[in-house]
């Protein structure tokens, strides 16, 4: 088993950045791919962004160049680092542990943080 649990989020102005935070606990954080989910009000959970156990990362085309995955091994912990925010990047965000290659689906992901909401105000 992984625990995951997110930090970081708020209310923040549009242009504005925030960091997101996922800290691992229980089995080796190190094999897996973490990846980001978000859902918006009304809509369905979708792919951010997502960081292989090799550290290789790729991105959602609607926040690429905006945002940016790490991980630290060593903490446990993987971030989100989100800038130029838009009020469409409203939404509750996911950090996930799956394979160690990253996926986008998150049918293949086996373990779920709680969410932490992130506002974006115009």
């Amino acid at each position: 088993q992984v625990q995951l649990v997110e930090s970081g989020g708020g209310l923040v102005l549009a242009g504005g950045s925030l960091r997101l935070s996922c800290a691992a606990s229980g089995r080796t954080f190190s094999p897996y791919g973490m990846g980001w989910f978000r859902q918006a009000p009304g809509k369905e959970r979708e792919f951010v962004g997502v960081i292989s156990s090799k550290g290789i990362t790729y991105y959602a085309n609607s926040v690429r160049g905006r945002f940016t995955i790490s991980r630290d091994n060593a903490k446990n912990t993987v971030y989100l680092q989100m800038n130029s925010l838009k009020p469409e990047d409203t939404a509750v965000y996911y950090c996930a542990a799956g394979p160690g290659g990253g996926s986008w689906s998150e049918r293949q992901y086996d373990y779920w943080g709680q969410g932490t909401q992130v506002t974006v105000s115009s």
